[in-house]
């Protein structure tokens, strides 16, 4: 960091703010977990139009969709083998798509920003949930009568 102030920067210890700002500057998000139950990084990435470069497994295969050249949709890149190899072909399709198709970047950008993770949005599931929940608790139980 001494020799190349201008290129490198080295901080010890955690600092959310920092974590934040990095992760929202970055163009591509990299996170090859072999096990990931939930994590929010890849959330938070979508929301600053970070495109994420995750493994498919776990909440990340939950909360990152495919990018589909054919049709603009999706939010990243996925790869499902947990291997060196696979994370390279993935890890190069994404720094080729950055570099070469601005346009089509952009749009995976837009659509990785318009995701809603929020809580608001989870609690009007739930409330569907709890709605179909107990509106076939109130239906008519019919009596099993036999023949």
């Amino acid at each position: 960091a001494a020799w190349r102030p201008d290129r490198l920067s080295v901080h010890v210890g955690y600092d959310e703010r920092r974590a934040h700002l990095i992760e929202a500057g970055a163009d591509l998000f990299l996170m090859p977990s072999r096990y990931e139950p939930c994590g929010l990084n890849q959330m938070y990435s979508l929301r600053y139009g970070t495109v994420p470069v995750v493994r498919a497994v776990g909440g990340l295969v939950d909360t990152v969709r495919p990018w589909n050249p054919r049709n603009g949709q999706g939010t990243g890149f996925l790869f499902a083998e947990y291997s060196p190899g696979a994370l390279r072909a993935t890890l190069q399709a994404a720094l080729e798509m950055c570099r070469g198709h601005r346009k089509a970047w952009t749009r995976l950008q837009k659509n990785g920003m318009r995701k809603d993770f929020s809580w608001e949005r989870s609690a009007r599931e739930y409330v569907k949930v709890y709605k179909r929940v107990m509106a076939t608790r109130l239906e008519p139980q019919s009596e099993g009568r036999g023949i």
